[in-house]
Formats: structure tokens, sequence, C-alpha cells
């Protein structure tokens, strides 16, 4: 696995990607400090319980594997504390003695 830094990759990005494509992958530096990898589509981590199908399309780069099911991403969302009948009421509140 390579490693370069920022300024190097921005400047030869073209040929990163093209060894990237050959099925390199290549880790990017900043300051000495690995920030991220480049790899080819479909070499991460994929979860032996999925279908094998999908990660052979996952592979190939035709198919991109979602991240597994985590409620904690999803806001709790709260009850509104109005009365049971709130809409009727602001509706009559809104048209008046009409």
């Amino acid at each position: 696995m390579k490693t370069v830094g920022v300024r190097e990759l921005k400047n030869r990005l073209s040929e990163y990607l093209r060894q990237v494509r050959a099925g390199e992958s290549v880790l990017v530096t900043d300051r000495g400090e690995v920030i991220a990898e480049v790899s080819p589509p479909g070499q991460g981590q994929a979860d032996p319980s999925l279908p094998a199908p999908l990660l052979a399309l996952a592979k190939r780069g035709l198919a991109t594997l979602g991240a597994p099911p985590d409620a904690s991403l999803y806001k709790r969302i709260p009850r509104s504390r109005r009365g049971r009948h709130s809409a009727a009421r602001l509706l009559e509140e809104e048209r008046g003695s009409r």
C-alpha cells in the first residue's frame, strides 16, 4: 500500500487514480497523519451474512453496500403536548363564525 501526501496527490491525481484502478490502495497523509484511504470500490469489510451475489456485485463496483442499521443515528421525535383535537380547534379559530 502506497502513502502519499495531500499536495503530491493533488499534483499527480491522475497517476494515483490509475494505480487505484489497477487494484492498489493509497493512504493519504496530512503532515504525517493518515487522513484517508483511496481504494478500488468494493474493497471494504463486507458483512459475511450478505448474499454472495450482492458481494460479487459490490466487488465489481456495480453495487454499494450500506452501513448496518443503527437506531442511535435517528433522533427521537417528541410527541405534541397539545390537546387531542388541536387541529379542529385551530381550524375553528381560523374560520371564526362564518
